[in-house]
């Protein structure tokens, strides 16, 4: 597999299509730039999915968000390009993209774009105690 920006995100499948299993993944060294004015966009992207078949392979998706560092892109836009993206590969049951951007004119923007196979409900959560007797802390 090459080291050099690509547009080619790749799949295995998935080891426990069985069930519901929570994926979560935290990339922070997002780029892209402004459209507006060139200058360089910086953002934390968390991904969050409930894989069907497919799962989306880390190296490719490295890979993939490394492709947006020379493109401009609005913050709207690329965090719901990428969601398509990934979606169109991966086919999840669930997923959620949400893109932290740097302060840019003293704003901070955060986008939060989301995905649900038709059909598909989540099951109802759990939140196990701590020996205290009080919910544990979920991160």
């Amino acid at each position: 597999m090459s080291t050099s920006p690509a547009q080619t995100l790749e799949t295995f499948a998935n080891p426990a299509p069985q069930r519901d299993f929570h994926i979560h993944m935290k990339i922070p060294e997002f780029t892209c730039l402004c459209p507006k004015t060139g200058q360089p966009d910086f953002a934390t992207l968390i991904l969050d999915y409930i894989p069907d078949a497919l799962c989306v392979e880390l190296k490719s998706l490295k890979l993939y968000v490394w492709s947006f560092r020379d493109t401009g892109c609005f913050h709207e836009d690329v965090t719901n390009r990428i969601l398509d993206d990934l979606v169109a590969v991966t086919q999840p049951r669930y997923m959620k993209l949400t893109a932290r951007f740097n302060v840019r004119g003293g704003i901070y923007t955060t986008i939060v774009a989301e995905h649900r196979q038709p059909g598909w409900r989540p099951n109802p959560a759990v939140v196990l105690s701590d020996f205290a007797g009080q919910p544990g802390r979920r991160d």
